[in-house]
């Protein structure tokens, strides 16, 4: 066993250090017993203090010699402490050993026993102690860059965030995230703090366990009526206890009273329902069954669905299918200033932090109101299911009909077409792309025991990638979603085409289900081809013109270079693999990664284009995914393509929306022969 030799005990006895000072001057952490654990173990100073201090914050580990003398110190005070609470044997030992050899001759074995022995002088954690006390100085300096500085404001950031807490700070994985958890909540006594329940509650076949749980929502006159009985006086404390004791729950985990289920709601019809409807929510899973193979109407009428019935519910103590024209007009006026209650940041559904409306769209006063837009919105939605209700006759009446629309203002322009890229800088874009994407580079490392898993992509790769996707949307006017659904098997020589002129193209379901067929220029090929050849590791595979065969699938093509190491991550993109590991039969992105993945790139050119004015980084920064298909639209429309031909490749139902982009070529020209104007009657003096 490696032993360390501590100081003479004169110096101990000199010092006359006693556990009630040391308790009351000093506290030893449990990060202070690791560290003094290793130098046991005889390691370094100089690594104890890399290792477990920060020298900003700890002033005893600026050196190694004052790591080493602080250590020694620490020693001598745990061996005293050892001395005078340990027990008999170990008294003795410690006695014997320092008659013999001057000093105290520690083992692993006798350290351990010194060290719970002298565990009163350990400090118990407090809300208000810094995070570097306790937490290692990678993970605190990395808490730090979150502005978490203190145990009580780590308690409350993963309390607020939920189960994904850790996923906004570099280098936290799941695995310390769980571990500093763990270690929050062993020491809840002492912290007062309690973290909640679905923190780091455990996914099984990727539904956390708390998802299972249905969840009751009363009315509010009840939980007013719960906080006066407990005693709740003053006006802002009962307030906090009131928000706290809001109970909602999303749809899947909703649970209402009998009272107010519905089931003998006044607005009931009396005829024959067409429905197995029961009560008011199996009614609205009914309706919403409807759209199960739309999944964002579907997510969209849920969102609208599930508001007005924790309304109707918890606010207005009322059956859905009790409502009336003024209960309407009351919801009406509710969506303008949404209850704070109801208003949160955006968690999972399955999080007891979930609310119905995001705070992201909060305004100063702290209320998350609505555009009237989306008031217009949310009222003909509701409109639009009460009256499908009442044609299957689970309701009697639909009392939205007399209740009119959320004024709104006629934008003059409802498409923001002055996003395109200019000419210009598109090809300065299109430029910087092709360079940076030459760039060497190659995907490195797999994880075997779990097929494929990038660890490492270099910087070329992933231009390539994001070329790829910017070149599909901007040269053939794709919306994102349709972008992120395109598949391989669909890409095909067209027959249009000739020797000289070849022409390739592109099959894809857009906005409405609507089938379309669009054209893909030769640089949007290539950059296919190269994209394709870093994703796949088949060599048989790799040739791109040669993936695909008659009633095979074979891909996506776009598809992330970097899978994200975590269990959800890896089900979705290995789900259409079918067995044989290709990454090329991988989940690609989905609409809003491949929308992040655009806005991080672009971000970086913004930042590190050279040859860039200062009103082209204006209007790249303020560029979208969405405005790469401003461009293929304006600049088509710009060089004398049909109106309608540009309406079929873009896929609007109507020629009026296409029209816009020729309104905006127009705006153009007039802009540029003023420009021209002007310059000339500056050079005449006129």
């Amino acid at each position: 066993m490696p032993e360390h030799i501590s100081p003479p005990p004169e110096k101990l006895t000199a010092e006359k250090l006693t556990p009630e000072k040391l308790t009351l001057e000093r506290g030893f952490t449990t990060k202070d017993f690791t560290a003094l654990r290793a130098y046991v173990q005889r390691i370094a100073p100089a690594v104890i203090a890399r290792t477990y201090y920060n020298p900003d914050e700890d002033p005893h580990a600026a050196t190694p010699g004052s790591m080493e003398r602080h250590l020694n110190a620490m020693l001598d005070a745990l061996v005293a402490l050892a001395l005078a609470h340990g027990s008999s044997a170990l008294a003795e030992h410690l006695r014997a050993s320092i008659r013999q050899h001057g000093r105290p001759l520690l083992t692993a074995v006798t350290f351990r026993m010194v060290i719970e022995a002298a565990q009163l002088a350990a400090l118990p954690p407090q809300a208000d102690h810094a995070i570097s006390a306790w937490l290692r100085p990678r993970v605190a300096h990395r808490l730090k860059g979150e502005g978490i500085q203190t145990l009580g404001e780590l308690v409350a950031f993963c309390n607020r965030r939920g189960g994904s807490w850790w996923r906004s700070i570099p280098r936290i994985g799941p695995g310390r995230a769980r571990a500093v958890v763990s270690w929050l909540r062993r020491h809840e006594a002492h912290l007062k703090l309690r973290v909640d329940a679905d923190v780091d509650s455990t996914d099984q076949a990727g539904v956390p366990l708390v998802a299972a749980e249905l969840v009751e929502v009363v009315p509010l006159a009840k939980v007013t009526q719960s906080g006066l009985a407990s005693g709740s006086s003053g006006g802002s404390d009962s307030e906090n206890r009131l928000t706290d004791r809001l109970t909602l729950a999303p749809l899947e985990r909703l649970a209402v009273p009998h009272a107010l289920s519905g089931a003998h709601g006044e607005n009931r019809s009396a005829a024959f329902c067409y429905i197995q409807a029961n009560h008011d929510l199996e009614a609205v899973r009914a309706y919403l069954n409807r759209y199960r193979d739309q999944p964002k109407t579907l997510r969209a009428y849920t969102k609208e669905l599930e508001r007005f019935l924790l309304w109707a519910v918890v606010l207005r103590g009322k059956a859905l299918s009790d409502l009336r024209v003024d209960d309407c007009e009351a919801y009406k006026d509710f969506l303008k200033h949404p209850d704070p209650r109801f208003v949160g940041e955006r968690f999972a559904r399955h999080s007891p932090r979930w609310r119905p409306f995001a705070s992201s769209t909060s305004n100063a006063s702290g209320s998350a109101a609505l555009s009237p837009d989306s008031q217009r919105y949310a009222v003909r939605a509701l409109r639009s299911a009460f009256s499908w209700w009442v044609d299957v006759r689970y309701l009697a009446g639909n009392p939205w009909k007399a209740v009119n629309d959320p004024v709104v203002i006629k934008r003059e322009r409802a498409i923001k077409i002055e996003r395109a890229l200019p000419a210009e800088l598109w090809r300065k874009v299109r430029g910087e792309l092709d360079a940076r994407s030459a760039e060497a580079g190659g995907v490195q490392g797999r994880e075997s025991a779990s097929g494929v898993q990038w660890r490492e992509c270099r910087n070329g790769v992933q231009w390539r990638a994001v070329r790829a996707a910017i070149l599909l949307m901007g040269d053939s006017g794709l919306r994102r979603e349709e972008a992120a659904s395109a598949r391989r098997e669909h890409l095909r020589p067209s027959s249009y085409g000739t020797l000289e002129r070849p022409v390739w193209e592109l099959t894809i379901v857009g906005k409405g289900q609507r089938e379309r067929t669009v054209p893909v220029s030769a640089a949007t090929l290539k950059a296919l081809r190269a994209h394709w050849s870093d994703r796949v590791k088949d060599d048989r595979a790799k040739d791109f013109d040669g993936a695909t065969e008659e009633g095979k699938q074979s891909g996506p093509l776009l598809g992330p270079i970097v899978i994200p190491w975590t269990d959800a991550s890896r089900r979705r993109h290995r789900a259409g693999q079918g067995g044989d590991g290709d990454s090329a039969n991988e989940a690609g992105y989905t609409a809003d990664g491949l929308n992040r993945l655009i806005s991080r790139m672009v971000t970086e050119l913004v930042e590190t284009m050279d040859n860039l004015s200062l009103d082209e980084r204006r209007q790249l920064g303020q560029a979208n995914a969405h405005a790469l298909r401003h461009t293929f639209a304006s600049h088509s429309v710009a060089d004398d393509v049909p109106v309608d031909v540009v309406q079929k490749v873009l896929g609007h139902a109507s020629l009026q929306t296409t029209t816009l982009y020729v309104q905006a070529e127009k705006q153009r020209v007039v802009e540029e022969v003023a420009r021209y104007y002007a310059g000339a009657a500056h050079k005449t003096g006129r």
